[in-house]
């Protein structure tokens, strides 16, 4: 009983975790398209609905009225967040060109 309820505890913050992937790749993917879209403020509200109803649908299912299960989803959905952050971040810095020995 005590590892079942362990490994609950564990899906819930794995859930969390691909949750937050889901949210915050959209969240970019809709970013890198405003630039190009005919309609922004379209594509940015129907993101932003979409991206709200899929967490809180998430929360509620990996939730199940337990208020542990609900936090460490949110502990996973924050680390997902932080995870993307370094990685996408790295990748950005390394495009970035180097700065000369002159401040500005």
């Amino acid at each position: 009983m005590i590892m079942s309820s362990t490994a609950n505890l564990v899906l819930a913050a794995v859930g969390g975790f691909a949750l937050g992937l889901i949210y915050f790749a959209a969240l970019w993917i809709t970013l890198r398209r405003l630039a190009v879209s005919r309609h922004p403020a379209v594509l940015s509200l129907g993101s932003l609905l979409v991206r709200v109803v899929l967490a809180l649908a998430g929360f509620y299912l990996i939730g199940a009225g337990d208020w542990r299960r609900f936090l460490l989803a949110l502990g996973g959905f924050i680390a997902a967040r932080l995870f993307l952050v370094r990685r996408w971040g790295q990748r950005r810095l390394a495009r970035l060109p180097a700065r000369g020995g002159t401040a500005p």
